[in-house]
């Protein structure tokens, strides 16, 4: 028993695909903005001098990194069933990552030498000058290949806002499998998109990576 490959079916669904990896593009880019701000913010306020802050920051943290996103999509579509779903989707994938990207910052954070917060304190300034002057720009200088690590791992996650009713590109590739019968066809060429868009993402990464390390 064998399969007859379908090619006109193959490119009559590239039109359609494409259509839904631009929703695809639109929640992995604005997760990953949501990601990279918030991710900071839990960063910074893990440092807080009083537990009043660390405390909660550090339990919501990890109840957020110990949940399957999966979990976390659903449990936020039943809770918020009156915000559009990709609004939804957009804010849960940027919480989930900003989860792990917080620990990414503090690393980067802890990675600049101390000498430069006792040179900033002996200057006399203010923290926030010592943030925004001397420590970010170093710490996300370091981490900033990681963070381009955890986009392309929110892209090929976004499969999973199709059980939110978000119609992303898989979902695309799931309903015309299923209204013209070629599955095959349909999840190939969505897995060679997202092989398209995500491999030149990461060579990029990588040498970025390498240009910073020097």
């Amino acid at each position: 028993m064998s399969y007859d490959w379908d090619w006109e079916a193959f490119r009559d669904a590239l039109p359609i695909l494409l259509e839904g990896f631009r929703t695809t593009l639109l929640a992995t880019v604005l997760g990953t903005l949501v990601a990279a701000v918030l991710g900071l913010v839990v960063a910074m306020a893990g440092r807080a001098p009083t537990r009043l802050v660390t405390w909660p920051v550090r339990a919501a943290t990890e109840f957020v990194r110990s949940t399957p996103l999966l979990v976390q999509l659903v449990g936020a579509y039943a809770i918020f069933d009156t915000v559009e779903p990709l609004t939804i989707g957009i804010t849960v994938l940027g919480i989930h990552y900003a989860a792990y990207l917080s620990e990414v910052y503090r690393a980067g954070i802890d990675a600049v030498p101390k000498g430069q917060w006792e040179a900033c304190r002996a200057l006399s300034m203010s923290p926030r000058r010592t943030w925004q002057a001397v420590i970010l720009p170093q710490a996300v200088r370091k981490v900033l290949p990681a963070l381009g690590n955890y986009g392309i791992a929110m892209f090929k996650e976004t499969p999973f806002l199709a059980v939110i009713t978000v119609t992303e590109m898989v979902a695309e590739a799931r309903e015309y499998g299923a209204d013209h019968f070629v599955y095959a066809e349909t999840f190939t060429l969505a897995g060679l998109i997202f092989l398209a868009a995500s491999y030149p993402t990461s060579l990029l990464m990588r040498k970025l990576e390498r240009r910073l390390g020097h």
